[in-house]
């Protein structure tokens, strides 16, 4: 399999060149020269295999010769070794829970895979790897945690200061070793921005061996199409009209469904559903893209303003708006929408939303018709990473996973810096 850029159709680079840079020479995203279709027979055995036999049938077309047959094998079973149940919770309404994983965020799939593959091509070179990943609240946390204490890599996380929750930031500044947290004043935007004019600064580059762990990154994109496919298998209603509604900021988790969806996955239709950054509904309801900046919400994972994504999935659809609006709806909710919903599904089937999963729940009602169709949400984060918003809302105490109770003991360790470039690239220089 092949990658060309975004933003030059005519360039082409193997698997492993995609993973090592992360962002293109010229700025754009990596994406596949052409998307399998997968075979009948794959999609006939899907309810007999776990998630890492389903993760290897889909990865090896992508992956190619660059990873041994084995060694992908057995990075599948490594990474894919915690549940991704999808749980009833109402007549009709799945919740695909991708929070079982170490850091208790769907992170975890994306990063996790990535990280292996790193560090499979890391043996293979004299040069340290050094990963530079903005985050919005869990991505740092699962790069991190994938990437601690990993040989010939080193993970520096920028996050914005004051728009993470407070379990967020502990996750992401206490782990030390070979990982280290900068605390940005900014927003997420101005995270991103700063690792996109990192990787295009010469002298940054001769320096460092760069790449990023963001869902820029292909090899954080890929796997996110993998529990789509494993979420399928589970689903006992295959006689209906299957509508999957994805809680979305940076829009790599639902590039990841449409992927699936272009491979043969029978899914009817997506929601895009996302809170008052509203760029990409907003683009589904005048074919007008216009990325704003970002405003903050109690979902702040998705608190984007200019979704990286965007890029590939008007390059699944070739930026035909008409096809893009048959597989595609969208759906934004205040975040007084959220907290009521959050309340409502409690209350009635003693089901914990986070506030991510919320927005993915009001997405998927809006649009589903239950006489003939079957949803599934996804939660994409444990409701304790939100646990202050979520006990205020619900009015009972959320419990808190061994994981993230290990990380509030531990002392914060972090560098704050401004949003200006050069400031960004004297502590890296240094």
């Amino acid at each position: 399999m092949k990658y060309f850029s975004t933003n030059n159709k005519e360039l082409r680079y193997s698997f492993k060149e995609a993973v090592i840079k992360g962002l293109a020479p010229d700025k754009g995203l990596f994406f596949p020269v052409e998307i399998p279709k997968l075979s009948d027979q794959f999609f006939n055995e899907l309810p007999n295999q776990n998630l890492a036999e389903i993760s290897y049938e889909v990865a090896k077309y992508f992956v190619g010769e660059d990873i041994e047959e084995k060694e992908l094998k057995n990075i599948c079973k490594e990474v894919f070794n915690f549940p991704i149940p999808l749980v009833k919770v109402e007549e009709g309404m799945y919740s695909l829970e991708l929070f079982h994983g170490p850091t208790c965020a769907f992170k975890d799939v994306g990063a996790r895979f990535m990280s292996r593959c790193l560090s499979a091509f890391a043996k293979e070179s004299n040069k340290d790897v050094t990963i530079l990943v903005a985050t919005s609240g869990d991505t740092g946390s699962a790069v991190a945690n994938g990437f601690l204490g990993v040989e010939g890599v080193n993970v520096i996380i920028l996050y914005p200061k004051g728009k993470v929750s407070h379990i967020q930031e502990q996750q992401l500044t206490t782990m030390g070793q070979n990982i280290t947290a900068l605390e940005v004043e900014g927003t997420f935007d101005d995270c991103q921005a700063l690792v996109k004019e990192a990787f295009a600064d010469d002298e940054l580059n001769a320096k460092y061996k760069l790449t990023s762990a963001n869902s820029i990154n292909i090899a954080r994109l890929l796997p996110q199409s993998f529990y789509y496919f494993y979420a399928w298998a589970q689903l006992q209603e295959k006689n209906k009209e299957v509508i999957v509604s994805v809680p979305s900021g940076n829009y790599g988790n639902l590039t990841g469904g449409l992927l699936a969806k272009q491979m043969g996955l029978p899914i009817h239709n997506f929601v895009a559903a996302t809170n008052r950054n509203k760029i990409v509904p907003d683009y589904l309801d005048s074919g007008k893209y216009e990325p704003k900046p970002s405003v903050q919400t109690i979902s702040n994972a998705m608190d984007v303003g200019a979704p990286s994504n965007f890029s590939r999935m008007m390059e699944i659809y070739k930026e035909k708006y008409s096809d893009v609006i048959k597989d595609l709806k969208g759906a934004w909710y205040s975040d007084e929408e959220i907290k009521v919903i959050m309340k409502e599904v409690f209350d009635r089937e003693a089901y914990i939303l986070d506030p991510h999963g919320a927005v993915g729940y009001l997405g998927l009602n809006k649009y589903l018709s239950k006489e003939k169709q079957v949803g599934i949400f996804l939660e994409t984060a444990h409701p304790a990473k939100f646990k202050d918003i979520v006990e205020d809302v619900i009015e009972k105490e959320v419990e808190i996973p061994n994981y993230l109770q290990e990380c509030l003991k531990k002392g914060k360790k972090c560098v704050v810096i401004g949003k200006a470039f050069q400031e960004f690239k004297t502590f890296l220089l240094q």
